[in-house]
């Protein structure tokens, strides 16, 4: 392994990003328990979704 891919690899930006994910998928959580109507049920679940893409989009960043 090359130390330009481990030095890419260790990049601070991509656990910043990986912090970020995790903080707008506890949101998500949150607002699925936040009430019963449906609408909370969409958004909660599109920010799910949107969360977990952007953390497997910067694992996969770092794994690259």
């Amino acid at each position: 392994m090359s130390t330009n891919t481990t030095q890419q690899a260790n990049d601070e930006r991509h656990y910043l990003v990986l912090v970020v994910a995790i903080a707008i998928g506890l949101a998500g959580v949150f607002l699925r328990f936040a009430g019963e109507a449906p609408i909370w049920s969409i958004v909660s679940n599109t920010i799910l979704v949107l969360a977990v893409i952007l953390g497997l989009r910067t694992v996969f960043g770092i794994l690259k």
